[in-house]
Protein backbone atom coordinates (compact mmCIF):
# COMPACT_ATOMS: atom_id res chain seq x y z
CA UNK A 1 0.00 0.00 0.00
CA UNK A 2 1.35 3.42 -0.98
CA UNK A 3 1.94 5.76 1.93
CA UNK A 4 0.48 9.25 1.75
CA UNK A 5 2.80 12.27 1.39
CA UNK A 6 1.82 13.34 4.94
CA UNK A 7 2.82 9.96 6.36
CA UNK A 8 6.10 10.06 4.48
CA UNK A 9 6.81 13.55 5.82
CA UNK A 10 6.03 12.53 9.37
CA UNK A 11 8.24 9.49 9.04
CA UNK A 12 11.09 11.65 7.70
CA UNK A 13 10.59 14.12 10.53
CA UNK A 14 10.49 11.39 13.16
CA UNK A 15 13.63 9.76 11.80
CA UNK A 16 15.45 13.08 11.59
CA UNK A 17 14.54 14.15 15.10
CA UNK A 18 15.24 10.70 16.50
CA UNK A 19 18.75 10.82 15.06
CA UNK A 20 19.37 14.29 16.51
CA UNK A 21 17.97 13.41 19.92
CA UNK A 22 20.06 10.24 20.14
CA UNK A 23 23.19 12.15 19.16
CA UNK A 24 22.40 14.79 21.78
CA UNK A 25 22.10 12.23 24.57
CA UNK A 26 25.24 10.35 23.52
CA UNK A 27 27.41 13.39 22.88
CA UNK A 28 26.33 15.20 26.05
CA UNK A 29 26.97 12.13 28.20
CA UNK A 30 30.58 12.01 27.03
CA UNK A 31 31.58 15.51 28.09
CA UNK A 32 29.53 15.22 31.29
CA UNK A 33 31.63 12.21 32.31
CA UNK A 34 34.64 14.49 32.74
CA UNK A 35 33.00 16.91 35.21
CA UNK A 36 33.32 14.88 38.46
CA UNK A 37 36.98 13.94 37.80
CA UNK A 38 38.39 17.48 38.00
CA UNK A 39 39.42 16.95 41.67
CA UNK A 40 41.14 13.71 40.57
CA UNK A 41 43.07 15.63 37.90
CA UNK A 42 44.21 18.12 40.55
CA UNK A 43 45.56 15.31 42.74
CA UNK A 44 47.10 13.26 39.92
CA UNK A 45 48.94 16.14 38.25
CA UNK A 46 49.64 18.01 41.52
CA UNK A 47 47.91 21.24 40.49
CA UNK A 48 45.63 23.50 42.53
CA UNK A 49 41.85 23.16 42.50
CA UNK A 50 41.59 26.50 40.69
CA UNK A 51 43.98 25.23 38.01
CA UNK A 52 42.01 22.01 37.60
CA UNK A 53 38.86 24.08 37.09
CA UNK A 54 40.45 25.49 33.93
CA UNK A 55 39.52 22.24 32.19
CA UNK A 56 36.10 23.85 31.89
CA UNK A 57 37.72 27.12 30.76
CA UNK A 58 39.48 25.22 27.96
CA UNK A 59 36.15 23.69 26.94
CA UNK A 60 34.48 27.12 26.91
CA UNK A 61 37.33 28.64 24.88
CA UNK A 62 36.97 25.89 22.31
CA UNK A 63 33.26 26.63 22.02
CA UNK A 64 33.99 30.36 21.77
CA UNK A 65 36.23 29.90 18.73
CA UNK A 66 34.18 27.13 17.16
CA UNK A 67 30.77 28.78 17.04
CA UNK A 68 31.55 31.60 14.55
CA UNK A 69 32.91 29.05 12.10
CA UNK A 70 29.82 26.91 12.65
CA UNK A 71 27.50 29.80 11.80
CA UNK A 72 29.24 30.53 8.49
CA UNK A 73 29.52 26.87 7.50
CA UNK A 74 25.87 26.15 8.27
CA UNK A 75 24.57 29.08 6.23
CA UNK A 76 26.74 28.11 3.26
CA UNK A 77 27.09 24.30 3.34
CA UNK A 78 24.23 22.96 5.47
CA UNK A 79 24.21 21.06 8.74
CA UNK A 80 25.45 17.54 8.01
CA UNK A 81 29.08 18.71 7.82
CA UNK A 82 28.74 19.98 11.39
CA UNK A 83 27.02 16.83 12.61
CA UNK A 84 29.92 14.68 11.39
CA UNK A 85 32.92 16.96 11.82
CA UNK A 86 31.93 18.26 15.26
CA UNK A 87 31.86 14.86 17.00
CA UNK A 88 35.00 13.92 15.04
CA UNK A 89 36.90 16.75 16.72
CA UNK A 90 35.46 15.79 20.10
CA UNK A 91 36.70 12.22 19.61
CA UNK A 92 40.25 13.45 18.96
CA UNK A 93 40.19 15.66 22.05
CA UNK A 94 38.91 12.87 24.28
CA UNK A 95 41.69 10.54 23.17
CA UNK A 96 44.28 13.06 24.42
CA UNK A 97 43.04 12.48 27.96
CA UNK A 98 43.51 8.74 27.56
CA UNK A 99 47.22 8.89 26.68
CA UNK A 100 48.86 12.13 27.89
CA UNK A 101 51.25 12.04 30.89
CA UNK A 102 50.94 15.82 31.49
CA UNK A 103 48.16 18.18 32.50
CA UNK A 104 48.55 20.86 29.81
CA UNK A 105 47.78 18.51 26.84
CA UNK A 106 44.49 17.73 28.58
CA UNK A 107 43.66 21.43 28.39
CA UNK A 108 44.50 21.42 24.67
CA UNK A 109 42.41 18.30 24.12
CA UNK A 110 39.43 19.77 25.97
CA UNK A 111 39.78 22.94 23.88
CA UNK A 112 39.34 20.75 20.79
CA UNK A 113 36.38 19.06 22.49
CA UNK A 114 34.74 22.46 23.02
CA UNK A 115 35.30 23.50 19.40
CA UNK A 116 33.81 20.27 18.11
CA UNK A 117 30.87 20.49 20.46
CA UNK A 118 30.04 24.01 19.29
CA UNK A 119 29.99 22.88 15.66
CA UNK A 120 27.74 19.98 16.51
CA UNK A 121 25.32 21.84 18.80
CA UNK A 122 24.55 24.68 16.38
CA UNK A 123 24.19 22.25 13.50
CA UNK A 124 21.77 20.19 15.60
CA UNK A 125 19.58 23.22 16.35
CA UNK A 126 19.31 24.37 12.74
CA UNK A 127 18.68 20.84 11.47
CA UNK A 128 15.95 20.39 14.09
CA UNK A 129 14.00 23.58 13.41
CA UNK A 130 14.24 22.88 9.69
CA UNK A 131 12.23 19.70 10.25
CA UNK A 132 9.22 21.25 12.04
CA UNK A 133 6.72 24.12 11.92
CA UNK A 134 7.24 27.48 13.63
CA UNK A 135 4.80 26.66 16.42
CA UNK A 136 6.71 23.44 17.23
CA UNK A 137 10.15 25.01 17.62
CA UNK A 138 9.88 25.43 21.37
CA UNK A 139 9.16 21.76 21.95
CA UNK A 140 11.90 20.61 19.58
CA UNK A 141 14.55 22.87 21.10
CA UNK A 142 13.33 22.05 24.60
CA UNK A 143 13.79 18.40 23.69
CA UNK A 144 17.36 18.99 22.54
CA UNK A 145 18.33 20.88 25.66
CA UNK A 146 16.47 18.39 27.82
CA UNK A 147 18.25 15.45 26.23
CA UNK A 148 21.55 17.22 26.80
CA UNK A 149 20.64 17.78 30.44
CA UNK A 150 19.49 14.19 30.66
CA UNK A 151 23.03 13.33 29.66
CA UNK A 152 24.10 15.16 32.81
CA UNK A 153 22.09 12.59 34.74
CA UNK A 154 24.02 9.74 33.11
CA UNK A 155 27.48 11.00 32.23
CA UNK A 156 28.76 12.32 35.58
CA UNK A 157 27.68 9.25 37.54
CA UNK A 158 29.22 6.92 34.96
CA UNK A 159 32.37 9.04 34.79
CA UNK A 160 32.70 9.12 38.58
CA UNK A 161 32.26 5.36 38.84
CA UNK A 162 34.94 4.76 36.18
CA UNK A 163 37.34 7.11 37.99
CA UNK A 164 36.71 5.43 41.35
CA UNK A 165 36.93 1.90 39.91
CA UNK A 166 39.92 2.46 37.61
CA UNK A 167 41.33 5.95 37.05
CA UNK A 168 40.54 9.16 35.19
CA UNK A 169 41.90 7.70 31.93
CA UNK A 170 39.07 5.17 31.93
CA UNK A 171 36.67 8.11 32.05
CA UNK A 172 38.25 9.68 28.97
CA UNK A 173 38.19 6.30 27.19
CA UNK A 174 34.46 5.99 27.83
CA UNK A 175 34.05 9.56 26.57
CA UNK A 176 35.84 8.66 23.32
CA UNK A 177 33.77 5.52 22.78
CA UNK A 178 30.46 7.38 23.12
CA UNK A 179 31.62 10.12 20.76
CA UNK A 180 32.48 7.57 18.07
CA UNK A 181 28.80 6.59 18.04
CA UNK A 182 27.82 10.25 17.60
CA UNK A 183 30.09 10.49 14.55
CA UNK A 184 28.29 7.51 12.97
CA UNK A 185 24.89 9.10 13.62
CA UNK A 186 26.01 12.29 11.89
CA UNK A 187 26.46 10.43 8.60
CA UNK A 188 22.69 9.79 8.46
CA UNK A 189 21.53 13.12 9.95
CA UNK A 190 19.16 15.59 8.25
CA UNK A 191 21.03 18.12 6.12
CA UNK A 192 19.39 21.55 6.39
CA UNK A 193 20.33 24.31 3.96
CA UNK A 194 19.43 28.00 4.29
CA UNK A 195 17.16 29.32 1.52
CA UNK A 196 18.88 31.43 -1.10
CA UNK A 197 18.29 35.16 -0.64
CA UNK A 198 18.34 37.87 -3.26
CA UNK A 199 20.42 39.93 -0.88
CA UNK A 200 23.17 38.34 1.21
CA UNK A 201 25.04 41.46 2.33
CA UNK A 202 27.12 39.70 4.95
CA UNK A 203 28.87 37.54 2.38
CA UNK A 204 30.94 40.41 1.01
CA UNK A 205 33.15 41.49 3.93
CA UNK A 206 35.92 38.94 4.29
CA UNK A 207 38.93 40.78 5.65
CA UNK A 208 39.81 43.47 8.13
CA UNK A 209 38.05 44.29 11.37
CA UNK A 210 36.19 47.30 9.97
CA UNK A 211 34.82 45.30 7.04
CA UNK A 212 33.76 42.45 9.31
CA UNK A 213 31.96 44.88 11.63
CA UNK A 214 30.16 46.39 8.64
CA UNK A 215 29.25 42.86 7.57
CA UNK A 216 27.71 42.13 10.96
CA UNK A 217 25.88 45.48 10.88
CA UNK A 218 24.36 44.44 7.56
CA UNK A 219 23.30 41.13 9.06
CA UNK A 220 21.75 42.89 12.04
CA UNK A 221 19.77 45.17 9.70
CA UNK A 222 17.98 42.09 8.37
CA UNK A 223 16.13 41.82 11.72
CA UNK A 224 12.79 43.65 11.92
CA UNK A 225 13.37 47.03 13.66
CA UNK A 226 10.83 46.29 16.38
CA UNK A 227 12.66 43.11 17.36
CA UNK A 228 16.28 44.31 17.39
CA UNK A 229 16.32 45.29 21.08
CA UNK A 230 14.90 41.87 21.94
CA UNK A 231 17.76 40.23 20.03
CA UNK A 232 20.37 42.10 22.08
CA UNK A 233 18.69 41.20 25.36
CA UNK A 234 18.64 37.56 24.26
CA UNK A 235 22.39 37.84 23.71
CA UNK A 236 22.90 39.19 27.24
CA UNK A 237 20.57 36.61 28.77
CA UNK A 238 22.41 33.79 27.01
CA UNK A 239 25.67 35.17 28.43
CA UNK A 240 24.11 35.06 31.90
CA UNK A 241 22.80 31.55 31.36
CA UNK A 242 26.18 30.27 30.22
CA UNK A 243 27.75 31.86 33.30
CA UNK A 244 25.23 30.03 35.47
CA UNK A 245 25.71 26.60 33.90
CA UNK A 246 29.48 26.76 33.48
CA UNK A 247 29.91 27.90 37.10
CA UNK A 248 27.97 24.87 38.24
CA UNK A 249 30.12 22.59 36.08
CA UNK A 250 33.47 24.08 37.10
CA UNK A 251 33.06 25.35 40.67
CA UNK A 252 30.40 23.07 42.16
CA UNK A 253 32.57 19.89 42.08
CA UNK A 254 35.45 21.72 43.73
CA UNK A 255 33.16 23.33 46.30
CA UNK A 256 31.65 19.93 47.10
CA UNK A 257 35.13 18.40 47.43
CA UNK A 258 36.73 21.14 49.55
CA UNK A 259 33.80 22.17 51.76
CA UNK A 260 31.87 18.91 52.16
CA UNK A 261 34.53 16.28 51.38
CA UNK A 262 32.44 14.48 48.76
CA UNK A 263 33.84 11.67 46.56
CA UNK A 264 33.72 11.75 42.74
CA UNK A 265 30.79 9.32 42.83
CA UNK A 266 28.85 11.56 45.25
CA UNK A 267 29.63 14.61 43.13
CA UNK A 268 28.52 12.72 40.05
CA UNK A 269 25.25 11.87 41.80
CA UNK A 270 24.62 15.59 42.37
CA UNK A 271 24.87 16.16 38.64
CA UNK A 272 22.63 13.15 38.13
CA UNK A 273 20.00 14.76 40.34
CA UNK A 274 20.27 17.93 38.28
CA UNK A 275 20.19 16.14 34.96
CA UNK A 276 17.23 13.99 35.96
CA UNK A 277 15.16 16.99 37.02
CA UNK A 278 16.01 18.91 33.85
CA UNK A 279 15.18 15.88 31.73
CA UNK A 280 11.76 15.70 33.40
CA UNK A 281 11.18 19.33 32.40
CA UNK A 282 11.34 18.63 28.65
CA UNK A 283 7.58 18.41 28.12
CA UNK A 284 6.54 21.15 30.58
CA UNK A 285 9.12 23.57 29.20
CA UNK A 286 8.10 22.85 25.61
CA UNK A 287 4.44 23.40 26.48
CA UNK A 288 5.21 26.72 28.15
CA UNK A 289 7.26 27.91 25.17
CA UNK A 290 4.79 26.96 22.44
CA UNK A 291 1.49 27.52 24.24
CA UNK A 292 1.95 30.22 26.88
CA UNK A 293 4.80 32.24 25.39
CA UNK A 294 8.58 32.47 25.34
CA UNK A 295 8.81 35.02 28.19
CA UNK A 296 7.01 32.69 30.58
CA UNK A 297 10.13 30.52 30.36
CA UNK A 298 12.98 32.98 29.75
CA UNK A 299 12.28 35.36 32.65
CA UNK A 300 12.04 32.96 35.63
CA UNK A 301 14.75 30.65 34.28
CA UNK A 302 17.20 33.58 34.22
CA UNK A 303 16.19 35.55 37.32
CA UNK A 304 15.66 32.73 39.84
CA UNK A 305 19.12 31.12 39.42
CA UNK A 306 20.55 34.45 40.62
CA UNK A 307 18.58 34.02 43.85
CA UNK A 308 19.82 30.42 44.14
CA UNK A 309 23.44 31.55 43.78
CA UNK A 310 22.95 34.01 46.64
CA UNK A 311 21.89 31.09 48.85
CA UNK A 312 25.06 29.05 48.29
CA UNK A 313 26.94 30.43 51.35
CA UNK A 314 24.22 28.95 53.58
CA UNK A 315 24.77 25.39 52.31
CA UNK A 316 26.70 23.25 54.80
CA UNK A 317 25.44 19.68 54.33
CA UNK A 318 25.09 17.26 51.44
CA UNK A 319 21.30 17.28 51.84
CA UNK A 320 21.16 21.08 51.62
CA UNK A 321 23.36 21.07 48.54
CA UNK A 322 21.24 18.37 46.88
CA UNK A 323 18.07 20.40 47.49
CA UNK A 324 19.59 23.58 46.08
CA UNK A 325 21.01 21.74 43.06
CA UNK A 326 17.55 20.28 42.45
CA UNK A 327 15.96 23.73 42.62
CA UNK A 328 18.49 25.14 40.17
CA UNK A 329 17.75 22.19 37.91
CA UNK A 330 14.07 23.19 37.82
CA UNK A 331 15.05 26.72 36.74
CA UNK A 332 17.51 25.31 34.21
CA UNK A 333 14.86 22.94 32.91
CA UNK A 334 12.45 25.80 32.34
CA UNK A 335 15.10 27.47 30.20
CA UNK A 336 15.33 24.51 27.81
CA UNK A 337 15.61 26.00 24.36
CA UNK A 338 13.78 29.16 25.43
CA UNK A 339 16.37 31.71 24.35
CA UNK A 340 17.26 29.75 21.23
CA UNK A 341 13.59 29.57 20.20
CA UNK A 342 13.09 33.26 20.96
CA UNK A 343 16.09 34.18 18.83
CA UNK A 344 15.08 31.98 15.90
CA UNK A 345 11.68 33.72 16.05
CA UNK A 346 13.25 37.10 15.28
CA UNK A 347 15.87 36.04 12.72
CA UNK A 348 15.34 35.72 8.95
CA UNK A 349 16.18 32.22 7.75
CA UNK A 350 19.03 33.22 5.44
CA UNK A 351 21.08 34.73 8.29
CA UNK A 352 19.96 32.47 11.16
CA UNK A 353 23.25 30.54 11.36
CA UNK A 354 25.50 33.58 11.61
CA UNK A 355 23.33 35.66 13.96
CA UNK A 356 22.69 32.67 16.21
CA UNK A 357 26.44 32.07 16.15
CA UNK A 358 27.04 35.68 17.16
CA UNK A 359 24.64 35.32 20.09
CA UNK A 360 26.28 32.10 21.19
CA UNK A 361 29.82 33.44 20.66
CA UNK A 362 29.11 36.50 22.78
CA UNK A 363 27.52 34.29 25.39
CA UNK A 364 30.53 32.00 25.39
CA UNK A 365 32.48 34.88 26.91
CA UNK A 366 30.55 33.95 30.02
CA UNK A 367 31.57 30.35 29.56
CA UNK A 368 35.22 31.37 29.29
CA UNK A 369 35.32 33.99 32.04
CA UNK A 370 33.16 32.15 34.59
CA UNK A 371 35.55 29.28 35.40
CA UNK A 372 38.62 31.49 34.88
CA UNK A 373 37.52 34.17 37.33
CA UNK A 374 35.80 31.53 39.43
CA UNK A 375 39.08 29.65 39.86
CA UNK A 376 40.82 32.84 41.01
CA UNK A 377 38.00 33.66 43.44
CA UNK A 378 37.95 30.08 44.70
CA UNK A 379 41.71 30.10 45.43
CA UNK A 380 41.88 33.61 46.90
CA UNK A 381 38.51 34.22 48.59
CA UNK A 382 36.68 30.95 49.08
CA UNK A 383 34.45 28.31 47.45
CA UNK A 384 31.25 30.36 47.61
CA UNK A 385 32.75 33.58 46.19
CA UNK A 386 32.10 32.75 42.49
CA UNK A 387 28.40 32.18 43.16
CA UNK A 388 28.04 35.55 44.89
CA UNK A 389 29.99 37.34 42.18
CA UNK A 390 27.86 36.00 39.31
CA UNK A 391 24.42 36.34 40.90
CA UNK A 392 23.90 40.01 39.83
CA UNK A 393 24.48 39.12 36.17
CA UNK A 394 21.56 36.70 36.28
CA UNK A 395 19.31 39.09 38.17
CA UNK A 396 19.90 41.97 35.75
CA UNK A 397 19.39 39.79 32.67
CA UNK A 398 16.14 38.43 34.11
CA UNK A 399 14.77 41.93 34.69
CA UNK A 400 15.67 43.01 31.15
CA UNK A 401 13.93 39.96 29.70
CA UNK A 402 10.84 40.89 31.68
CA UNK A 403 10.67 44.57 30.78
CA UNK A 404 12.80 45.25 27.67
CA UNK A 405 11.80 42.47 25.23
CA UNK A 406 8.75 41.62 23.17
CA UNK A 407 6.93 38.29 23.27
CA UNK A 408 8.28 36.59 20.14
CA UNK A 409 5.76 33.76 19.92
CA UNK A 410 3.26 36.14 18.30
CA UNK A 411 3.37 36.52 14.52
CA UNK A 412 6.12 38.87 13.41
CA UNK A 413 4.92 42.16 11.91
CA UNK A 414 5.48 42.42 8.13
CA UNK A 415 8.85 43.76 7.08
Amino acid sequence: MTRSPTALFRSRTARGLGNLYAGTLISGSGWAMVLPVTPVLADHFDVTAGTAAQVVTAYALGRFFGIPAAGVLIDHFGTRTMLIGGPGLVLLGALVGVFTPWFWPILVGIFVVGAGDSLWSLGREVAGIDLVRLDQRGRVLSGFHGMHSGALAIGPLFGGLLADSFDFRATFAGFAALTAVAVALGVFAHDAHAPQSASRPSDAPSGGLARRLRGFADLFQQIHPGLRMSYWVFVLATFAGFTFRITLQSVLPLYADEELGLTPTEIGFLFSISGGVVFAMILPAGFVLDKLGRKWATVPSTFLPGIAFLLMPFVDTYAHLAVLVGAMAVFNGLSLGSLAASTYDVLPDHVRGRLQAFRRTTAEVGGVSAPLLGGVLLDTVGPTAPFIAYAPVLLIAGLLLAFATRETLVKRPPA
